[in-house]
């Protein structure tokens, strides 16, 4: 089994000799990124990759540029690299095991890929799975953390089984509060915390909440997680645990760095589900749970010319929680009118939902694109950043500036 250094060697040696390691291009910068973070971006080819934008080393973290959100379904090679420790080992399927226990599981039992794959009804979803911090880095003023743009988030076809039925066979007791889950990665020093994390049981038992193994069609990368890892639908990324090796139905909230004080916001800061045996003694804070409602334009970049009178076609992606997008707005005025842009074709509430609208620039100079979204529910992003020391949440209505000439 391939340890966590001796494929970072890898890694690292197959970049330094025949990967793409190049200054990424102005295009793809993010705006509003610190200039240090801005002049650290390269552009690096991962074994099984597309060029991504690397944002650390140690752990690995790679971020898809805005440019190849180009179709709903983001393709394996050019999905989000996200990891919090170092040590990651490569997992052959046919070695996998999965254990189901905890103290409020009354029958314990393990799993193999093949059992998972034949003993269970097998079931495929389309949902964002999108890193809590994405666009921490646009933060003003800069927090700490993983400088993430506009690409630490990817839309895939997940395929698993749903984790209500691994739990039934276990024997959940009426006593459990929440499921805690443990990857394979771990740390190299002894003082890092393990990472775990735990979903409320009524998030488990959800019927969009997988154990999935295969992405896209395809098996599940090891870069993204394979062979297993929990899909938690409209949740952000940080409850999807890669590499998923244990299972635990649990009578008490988990304990763990990464639960408490780790990813959590002040209680009532942003809709969505509540999350209540992990609020602190006080019921101040809360972690963080659904993905807000949020746009990108993707086929536009600032400074981008077009001339006086010519037809500017404005493409882009929309997506929440899993409420659904009720519709997307452009605005060329600053924000003074509004304008519908056209829907594309619904993908399910947890897809990113396509979106474009056309517009001809009447005179020369500047005209600035702002794209808001708003879901079923009637939430909307915000002109402001709703601010916090972790950079959680950025669905600020994004901005595009192109030039008439």
């Amino acid at each position: 089994m391939e340890t966590r250094r001796t494929f970072l060697k890898g890694v690292f040696g197959w970049i330094a000799v025949g990967g793409s390691a190049a200054l990424l291009p102005k295009r793809l910068w993010a705006e509003g990124l610190a200039p240090g973070t801005l002049a650290a971006e390269r552009l690096e080819r991962l074994p099984g990759k597309q060029p991504l934008i690397k944002r650390t080393y140690r752990p690995i973290n790679y971020e898809t540029p805005v440019e190849y959100f180009d179709s709903v379904i983001t393709p394996n090679d050019r999905f989000f690299v996200r990891w919090h420790l170092l040590n990651v080992p490569e997992i052959a399927p046919s070695e996998w095991r999965l254990r189901i226990a905890g103290d409020a599981a009354t029958q314990p039992y393990e799993l193999t890929m093949d059992q998972l794959k034949h003993d269970f009804e097998q079931v495929e979803l389309t949902a964002v799975c999108q890193c809590s911090g994405n666009r921490r880095g646009l933060s003003q003023p800069h927090v700490p953390g993983v400088q993430w743009g506009k690409g630490a988030m990817g839309n895939a076809r997940w395929k698993g089984v749903r984790l209500k039925d691994i739990l039934a066979r276990a024997g959940v007791s009426a006593n459990a509060v929440e499921v805690a889950f443990e990857g394979a990665d771990g740390p190299i020093y002894e003082k890092t915390p393990d990472f775990m994390k735990s979903l409320p049981l009524a998030k488990a038992l959800d019927e969009n909440t997988l154990i999935a193994y295969e992405m896209n069609g395809e098996p599940l990368p090891h870069l993204n997680g394979g062979p297993a890892r929990i899909v938690a639908a409209g949740w952000t990324a940080t409850y999807w645990v890669k590499k998923v090796v244990g299972i635990n139905a649990i009578s008490e909230p988990a304990k763990s760095f990464w639960m408490n004080p780790a990813y959590r916001v002040p209680k009532g800061m942003f809709p969505g589900a509540p999350f209540p045996s992990q609020e602190d003694a006080k019921g101040t804070k809360t972690p963080i749970t659904e993905i807000v409602v949020n746009s990108l334009i993707t086929n536009l970049h600032d400074g981008q010319q077009f001339p006086v009178g010519s037809k500017v076609q404005v493409q882009g992606l929309a997506w929440d929680g899993g409420y659904g997008i009720r519709d997307v707005q452009i605005s060329l005025d600053g924000g003074s009118t509004w304008q519908p842009a056209a829907l594309g074709e619904d993908h399910g509430r947890f897809s990113f939902r396509p979106w474009t609208f056309a517009f001809s620039p009447r005179h020369k100079g500047p005209c600035t694109i702002l794209a808001r979204a708003t879901n079923m529910q009637g939430a909307t992003q915000p002109f402001d950043l709703v601010f916090n020391p972790a950079g959680y949440n950025n669905n600020v209505i994004q901005r595009v500036s192109i030039e008439a000439a």
